[in-house]
Parts: C-alpha cells; structure tokens; sequence
C-alpha cells in the first residue's frame, strides 16, 4: 500500500515506511507516525531532479528508477521488512497520487515479490 505522507496515519497502515529521500515540506515527525524512514530506496538525487515529477517522463523515469532499484542493496532489506510484517505502507511526499516513485516503487516490488508484497 503507498499512502502520501500528508494524509494522516491510521492503524490499517501497519509498518508506515517514508520512501522518500527528503522530509515532506510541513510535515512534523510526531505527525507522521513512521516506523522507518528508508532514503536509500528513494530514487538518486540526479535521477529526481532530472525527472522534476514531469508526469510526460513517467515512462522513462520509471526505467531509469527501475536501473537503480536493481542495483540498490536496499530493495533486500525492504523485501524482508515487508515479510517481516502483516502490513506495510510506503509513505511519500509528492502531490500526485498517480504520478509518483512510491507507486513505481510498489508494483516493482509487487513483481519481484508475488503475493508477499
């Protein structure tokens, strides 16, 4: 499940994880109810800034992530977080619900893992 960061946290979310490598602009800490804050994963400084959340480079910014995702060591570790717990939410900044890495994030996960994610 993703789930952006300004919406408020619930208990359906299970393990809240912020998938982004910046804090969301206005949003406090005690707020955000996170059990982890995962910068790693995000995509890389250059890779964001190249994208600049132009949803017309969606496709090619999503193979660019999909190149870093592959050789991040991190994708491991959120792999076994996520058979570690019932339920896990990635929690992101960005404005549009569709256009997003989180959500790239999710089905990349979705694929590697089957029904575990």
């Amino acid at each position: 499940m993703i789930k952006r960061a300004y919406a408020p946290a619930d208990e359906d979310d299970g393990y809240r994880i912020l998938v982004d490598r910046l804090w969301p602009r206005g949003v406090s800490k005690e707020r955000e109810h996170l059990d982890l804050w995962m910068k790693q994963i995000a995509p890389s400084t250059e890779l964001r800034k190249a994208w600049s959340h132009d949803p017309n480079r969606i496709f090619e910014f999503a193979a660019s992530y999909r190149r870093e995702l592959d050789a991040n060591p991190a994708v491991e570790e959120l792999e076994q977080i996520i058979r570690d717990h019932p339920k896990v939410t990635l929690v992101y900044g960005a404005r549009d619900p569709d256009v997003n890495h989180a959500r790239l994030l999710r089905d990349y996960l979705e694929e590697r893992m089957g029904s575990e994610a």
